[in-house]
């Protein structure tokens, strides 16, 4: 089975960017996307054309802002909008679906901003966000995806020491998801890959992203319990459209 999730910074936007190619070339299983600025009414694209039989959005009150996206060649069991608690899931962050052997639970994770404005917010957020992990995970395993607007560890980001108390590396995000790992999700990344220079977002300014001055913020997490079956977890640098490339998952 195959995966892509992609903080595709506007869907519209990016389907005038040969979105529709860039699926058809990959032929993920499911496809989760990010940060879709969007609504169904907003986008004709017929997802079927691609053999997708569920698309499933989970959107903004405010227009034009947040969003996700998740489409499968499956159909699923049930499906989730948001975590159950209705001061988190007025920005349409996170779309859970059920299917036999996993819950598929895609998530655009709330930035800190600029002077860490939302840095208070956000660890709360983190903290009910992964209490709704916890609980899925007590029922079956979990594959986790999206932009959680954190680089984990210095290796995750071209200049870690600049960027100490910058929003997306502050010692509180990175406790954060070290809270995920600990309990008990995987990164899957580097399951295959212990290096550095690895990166899913650069900043648009300076030509970053030309010269690899990025950060890896967009992850596939997943219960230890699919350990096991990890065939491979890959970043698509090559692949243009956004700010933020692809990243993909593999299971046996």
């Amino acid at each position: 089975m195959n995966f892509i999730s992609w903080n595709v910074n506007g869907i519209r936007a990016v389907l005038k960017k040969d979105l529709v190619g860039i699926l058809a070339q990959q032929n993920a299983d499911f496809v989760c996307f990010q940060e879709t600025k969007a609504q169904p009414t907003d986008v004709s694209q017929d997802w079927s054309a691609l053999g997708y039989v569920s698309a499933e959005w989970n959107w903004a009150e405010k227009k034009g802002y947040s969003g996700v996206l998740t489409l499968s060649k499956r159909a699923p069991l049930s499906v989730t909008r948001g975590i159950g608690i209705p001061e988190h899931d007025r920005e349409g962050r996170v779309l859970t679906t059920e299917f036999a052997d996993f819950f598929l639970v895609n998530v655009y994770v709330p930035n800190s901003q600029r002077e860490l404005a939302r840095l208070p917010y956000r660890m709360e957020w983190d903290a009910a966000f992964l209490a709704y992990l916890s609980a899925l995970q007590k029922i079956k395993p979990v594959i986790l995806c999206g932009d959680l607007n954190v680089a984990h560890t210095a290796i995750d980001l071209a200049r870690p020491k600049g960027n100490e108390r910058n929003h997306g590396f502050t010692i509180e995000e990175r406790s954060g998801f070290s809270a995920a790992i600990a309990a008990g999700f995987v990164d899957t990344f580097r399951e295959f890959e212990h290096g550095g220079g690895h990166y899913t977002w650069w900043s648009v300014m300076s030509g970053a992203r030309a010269k690899n001055i990025g950060w890896r913020i967009d992850y596939f997490l997943c219960s230890a319990a699919l350990r096991p079956r990890l065939k491979s977890a890959r970043i698509y640098p090559h692949i243009t459209g956004s700010d933020h490339c692809p990243v993909g998952l593999e299971l046996h």
